[in-house]
Formats: C-alpha cells, sequence, structure tokens
C-alpha cells in the first residue's frame, strides 16, 4: 500500500521535476511544512550554530553526555530538499533504538552550494562532537539516501584531515554513484515507486554545474580502505539498489567490514515509515543494535550478507 501510494501520489510530481527543473520549485516548502512534526520524547533539544550552518543537539541525558554514544546524522533529499524538520523522527527513531543522543546537520545544499560545501558541514558537525567530548569510538555517522553519500564522503574527508575515523557507519537507501549510467541499466530501478529515471539525470547535471571547481568524488570511486564498519540497507526493487551493492562490493574488496541487507519489496528509505510498516520497525531495531555492537566491541573483519 505504501509503495502504490509513493508511485500514484509522489513519483509522477518528482518526474516532472526532474524533466522541468526549474529555480521556482519551493524546494524548502517540504522541510518547513514538516516542523510540526512530534519527536520523540526523552530527548532534550539544543539549538546548535556550526560553521556555515545550523544544527540540532537532541541529548538523551541532561548535561554532558561524553560517556555515551552520539550519531550524526546526516538528511536526505537529493542534495535539494528536506532538512531537519522533515528527518527529525527518523533521526530521532534510530538514536532511541542506539541508546544514543543525535546531531543532525541542516547542511548546505545544490544549487546554491556544491556538494563539496554540504560535505564541510557535515566534517563541521562531526567536530562539535569531538569538542563536546564524545571520543571516535562512540560516535556513529548515519545518512538516507543523499545522506547516505554524504555518509561516506564524511568519513573519507575525515582521513585527508588527519581526523579519527568514527566507530561505525550506517546508509539506508545510500546515493553511492552521482553518475546514473549503472543505475539506470539494472531491472531493479525500472519498477522503483518513489525515484523516476528523469531525477538521476537531472541532479547528476546540476551536481556537475555546482561543482566546477572542487570535483566531488561519488563515494564508490573514493578512497575506501580504513572506512570503519558500515551497515547499508536498501529496499530490493528501489532505484538506489544498485548504488548500495556496488558500495557494498567496492568496501568489501577495499577491507572494510561490511553488511549489506537487502528488504524484500521495501521502498526507499522505508524506515520512516516504521509507525506503519512492521520490516521498517525491525530495519531500526537492527540499525540500534549495530550502532551498540560497535560502539562496545568494535569490529575488525570483513563480510558481506
Amino acid at each position: 500500500m505504501l509503495a502504490h501510494t509513493l508511485r500514484v501520489a509522489v513519483k509522477p510530481v518528482l518526474d516532472v521535476w526532474g524533466r522541468y527543473p526549474s529555480p521556482l520549485w519551493p524546494a524548502g516548502l517540504l522541510d518547513l511544512s514538516a516542523r510540526y512534526l512530534q519527536p520523540v520524547r526523552g530527548v532534550r533539544k539544543h539549538r546548535v550554530q556550526l560553521d556555515d550552518c545550523s544544527a540540532e543537539w537532541w541529548e538523551r541525558r541532561p548535561g554532558s553526555d561524553a560517556g555515551g554514544t552520539a550519531i550524526l546524522y546526516l538528511h536526505g533529499g537529493g542534495f535539494m530538499t528536506c532538512g531537519l524538520n522533515t528527518h527529525r523522527v527518523l533521526a530521532l527513531r534510530i538514536a532511541a533504538a542506539s541508546g544514543a543522543s543525535v546531531l543532525t546537520v541542516g547542511y548546505r545544499m545544490l544549487p546554491r552550494h556544491p556538494i563539496a560545501d554540504s560535505i564541510a558541514d557535515c566534517v563541521s558537525g562531526y567536530r562539535w562532537l569531538l569538542d563536546r567530548g564524545y571520543p571516535p569510538e562512540r560516535i556513529v555517522v548515519a545518512g538516507d539516501s543523499a545522506g547516505g553519500f554524504l555518509t561516506f564522503a564524511t568519513a573519507m574527508a575525515l582521513t585527508g584531515l588527519g581526523l579519527p575515523q568514527p566507530a561505525a557507519l550506517v546508509a539506508m537507501s545510500p546515493l553511492t554513484d552521482l553518475d546514473p549510467t549503472n543505475k539506470l541499466s539494472r531491472r531493479e530501478g525500472s519498477g522503483c515507486p518513489l525515484i523516476p529515471r528523469s531525477v538521476l539525470i537531472t541532479l547528476a547535471d546540476i551536481a556537475v554545474r555546482a561543482d566546477r571547481s572542487s570535483q566531488t568524488v561519488s563515494p564508490v570511486d573514493g578512497a575506501l580502505a580504513g572506512l570503519p564498519p558500515v551497515l547499508i540497507q536498501v529496499g530490493s526493487t528501489e532505484m538506489l539498489y544498485a548504488d548500495a551493492e556496488l558500495m557494498a562490493q567496492r568496501l568489501g574488496a577495499a577491507g572494510v567490514p561490511v553488511t549489506l541487507e537487502v528488504w524484500d519489496r521495501q521502498v526507499h528509505v522505508f524506515q520512516a515509515a516504521a509507525d506503519i510498516v512492521p520490516e521498517a520497525a525491525r530495519a531500526v531495531a537492527r540499525i540500534g543494535a549495530f550502532v551498540r555492537e560497535t560502539t562496545e566491541t568494535p569490529v575488525r573483519t570483513a563480510s558481506t550478507g
């Protein structure tokens, strides 16, 4: 039912945008309309100002929580829409399943800013957690869709900056390759209930035009050796299945411990529907278990599954 609703009500709108992109489209309206979504109870919110963007710190215990676990959460939305409001409930649900506090980053987005600026904002959020007293082995970076891209890109940027890696990475339905060629050639994408082909083509074009100077490298083409353990979750019939599969293969080849979970017939970022889809609730619980396992006992052997 969820897939049918998305296919009928949402995908056609995205397809129109993909065919006729324009700055007149109200990309910020979606996040604005989600500002009244109720957060998970039992956490306290603090507004945070990073170097070039805003963030929200949801603290599980009052005062300094540096003895616990922190999640750096990076929202999806194709680098162009969504934000702190749309992904607040999902981020907090994952934090609750993990027993962690969470910092959500409202990073700068296309088309006004290149993806390199988005990555810099995510690194700024990671530095904020380190400055607050969280050791890297108690930090997990997580994200969905475009936020999955940023999860991997942030971890790779940390290496270049000489900063320590976090304990683990979690990517839900991640975009990992800006080049749409592989995705468009796969049969899984043809039946995707949410993402039309036109969106991938247009997004790639906008990203290239905005990123003339920095030349951001897609995570699948980056230097992956030395990254921490990774959990990837993806639906079996969604457009980004190809990206998730290729990323898992390349992580494994680079010696990175990686688990790829393919959830049968689940939609793009199905974890957001945990209130109504039993598989989504189980997936969030699995993420929580993974976060606890990797922040308590680091994983050192590579695997795919």
